[in-house]
């Protein structure tokens, strides 16, 4: 069937422009652009079809097909023009949808469920989008487009999934981080990868400026999520979780949010789910900031006024530690249109809720742990209740940030003086009673809180 998606304004000025085109905003207003798919096309399949056809694509095993991926299995529905030939996959998404119960239990909650985007290739949920924008470049270039390298601006995992697939796809990659504020984990992924990697001494936005002018000047192409593409990769953590719970949605889902493009991304996804008739129903969706970058939250609080940008203040969720979020229109849409919310958390607040979520066997990065404490504080009010089902993105790995795990569980971390779950071993001498004693003290004692 002839499937087909274009660019067209947010802001709905008339014109649209081939997803192949270079083209980041609006050229009469300025505004970001969206990609919008041909619904009378899709809508010439059943819902039925759709599920039947994504039941039979899920997880399938054969090298020479991307269809075992959770965003190429949803090929139709991200970006239909792209020639397989030009995929360029490591098998991202179709992430775990993993049950907390303990933690749910000690909220007074009922089905809580932690979706693992971190699972994925490079470790983030920034592989959804990745996939899609590097093999479109890939198919740019085989079609005789000019472009010198991919670019980003990057706080860290981005950075990793941009250097990943442009290695894999053989295009040159260009990686502008903060000097000094990311993990080492994240910085070594580029690297690793052959990008080049300029550490500047500025900010997430600063970094932001820079690689807009090199992509208005110097031939670069823009990887960052101000170009849809990449939204278009990761709306399928959307469809991913409603076919994982049989084709219905939860009551809540809660995201963290900086650049603001993955609530962007998410309510897209439904958007889709909902037109094409397998789902029904909306969920609620809570956006989770640190506090100390929290322009949403500002701008939630004063009815979705318009967006003041702040100075970032250094977060232990560094990835959003983003004062100017270049998503923040299509966010405000998002959650306008899913009843959604806003809320906060101090450091010591996401410190413990990562930590209090490891105790279910997880390994949480602290970004997640911002979007455990927003449910928490929600979950206190009452907003959230027991008999909501409720999804948590967990948008990376937590062994990119063992530092902060390592951070906690020492006592060590900056904001964070009484970390609430703190564990640590238990050292000794080479007695069999002394370790008898040591069993028996740990095994009698509660499996939640501080043990020195």
């Amino acid at each position: 069937m002839p499937f087909s998606a274009e660019f067209r304004c947010i802001a709905g000025c008339p014109g649209a422009f081939p997803l192949d085109q270079v083209i980041y905003r609006c050229p009469r207003c300025g505004d970001l652009l969206e990609v919008v798919h041909d619904l009378a096309a899709l809508r010439e399949r059943s819902a039925a079809e759709w599920k039947r056809l994504f039941a039979e694509r899920w997880g399938t095993a054969n090298a020479d097909e991307p269809w075992g991926s959770g965003v190429w299995g949803k090929h139709e529905w991200v970006a239909p023009q792209l020639a397989q030939a030009n995929i360029v996959s490591m098998r991202e998404g179709a992430t775990h949808l993993t049950p907390i119960p303990r933690f749910a239990a000690d909220l007074g909650l009922g089905d809580v469920r932690v979706k693992q985007c971190g699972t994925s290739h490079s470790g983030s949920f920034k592989d959804l989008g990745m996939t899609v924008l590097v093999s479109m470049v890939k198919q740019m270039v085989a079609n005789g487009q000019q472009l010198r390298a991919v670019a980003c601006a990057s706080t860290g995992d981005t950075s990793a999934a941009l250097a990943a697939y442009a290695a894999a796809a053989q295009l040159r990659s260009v990686v502008i981080l903060p000097r000094g504020k990311i993990s080492t984990a994240q910085l070594v992924q580029p690297l690793a990868a052959g990008a080049l990697v300029l550490a500047i001494d500025t900010d997430f936005d600063g970094c932001m400026r820079l690689v807009q002018e090199l992509a208005d000047k110097d031939g670069v192409y823009l990887a960052n999520s101000m170009n849809s593409l990449r939204l278009e990769g990761q709306k399928t953590v959307a469809i991913e979780l409603a076919q994982q719970l049989g084709w219905t949605v939860p009551d809540w889902i809660v995201i963290p949010g900086g650049n603001l493009g993955n609530v962007s991304a998410l309510g897209a996804g439904f958007e889709l789910l909902l037109a094409l008739g397998l789902v029904t129903k909306r969920p609620r969706i809570c956006v989770a900031q640190a506090a100390h970058a929290s322009p949403l939250y500002a701008s939630y609080q004063a009815g979705f006024a318009e967006l003041v940008p702040v100075k970032a203040k250094t977060t232990l969720a560094s990835a959003i530690q983003i004062g100017s979020p270049v998503s923040f229109k299509k966010a405000v849409r998002a959650l306008r249109a899913f009843d959604g919310v806003v809320e906060i958390a101090s450091e010591a607040e996401l410190a413990d809720a990562s930590a209090h979520a490891d105790r279910d066997g997880l390994f949480t990065c602290p970004h997640t742990g911002v979007a455990l404490a927003a449910l928490t504080k929600l979950a206190a009010r009452g907003e959230v209740t027991r008999d909501h089902r409720v999804v948590v993105i967990s948008t990376a790995s937590g062994l990119k940030f063992a530092d902060f795990k390592v951070g906690y569980h020492e006592a060590r971390l900056t904001d964070v003086p009484s970390p609430r779950y703190r564990n640590v071993p238990v050292e000794l001498p080479e007695r069999y009673d002394a370790v008898r004693d040591a069993l028996n003290r740990g095994l009698d004692a509660p499996a939640t809180g501080v043990r020195d």
